[in-house]
């Protein structure tokens, strides 16, 4: 082997290597779940699908985005219900980028957007309806912050698939304000409940009465069945029975 070819090997060994660390240096992965969003000297160029993807340094930048369902946390609010009255209220959101250059070039930080927009909506929301609407259309005041959230954020390529209010905190002192107007409306049921029950049983004694008037012998042969009642108990208690003939008999002599 000759020095030029010696030199020739020498040198280009390095080269290669150095060739391969650049390609390295390059390639950039895209997961199954992610797309990438190409920048050539800050211009957007377009979208990169999963797989290898070669970034030239300094020319091209790429900034690849989850597009997975995400789970944003709202923390605790404060707000007023349109009945004056002081509450917490937290929620969930559940959203996944539908457009993964919107949310990247439209909008600086598509999570914390979302958040803020997700708060500020809940607050005017709860303020739009009293306490007992918002505990009893929990599923309707959520479906609507749902609404105005998914439609505000379009422009960033966000869909939002849902959102739940987790716990709406009430203050203690109207806590038990709420119980005793629950105590009170149910001892209410029970009064109705126990009038009416009084009211058929009246109404049965009535037509119960009407009956064995009505009958000959009737009202004979239910006092008997009472007195068989009374019998049949295990007590020391003595029954004279003295017919309605006697009776009658007497009464026919003190008239006389």
């Amino acid at each position: 082997m000759s020095d030029g070819s010696f030199l020739i090997t020498f040198f280009s060994l390095p080269v290669l290597i150095f060739i391969v660390v650049l390609l390295l240096a390059c390639i950039r992965q895209v997961n199954q779940y992610e797309r990438g969003i190409m920048l050539f000297l800050g211009k957007y160029t377009g979208i990169k699908n999963p797989g290898w993807r070669l970034v030239i340094p300094v020319f091209q930048s790429m900034q690849k985005v989850d597009i997975r369902t995400k789970t944003v946390d709202v923390p605790e609010q404060e707000a007023i219900t349109k009945d004056n009255i002081p509450i917490g209220i937290n929620a969930v959101i559940y959203y996944r980028i539908i457009a993964a250059e919107k949310a990247i070039l439209e909008v600086e930080n598509f999570y914390y957007a979302t958040s803020q927009l997700a708060q500020v909506t809940m607050r005017n929301a709860v303020g739009q309806v009293t306490l007992d609407e918002l505990l009893k259309n929990r599923e309707q005041v959520s479906q609507g912050i749902q609404e105005v959230v998914d439609k505000a954020t379009d422009p960033w390529g966000i869909k939002v698939e849902n959102l739940d209010l987790k716990d709406i905190t009430i203050p203690q002192d109207l806590k038990r304000t709420i119980a005793k107007e629950a105590e009170a409306e149910r001892e209410r049921r029970a009064v109705i409940i126990s009038s009416e029950g009084e009211v058929m049983a009246a109404s049965n004694l009535v037509k119960a009465a009407g009956m064995l008037s009505s009958t000959p012998g009737a009202l004979h042969l239910r006092t008997l069945q009472s007195i068989n009642d009374i019998s049949s108990d295990q007590s020391n208690t003595t029954i004279w029975m003295v017919p309605i003939e006697a009776l009658r008999a007497l009464e026919g002599l003190k008239k006389s």
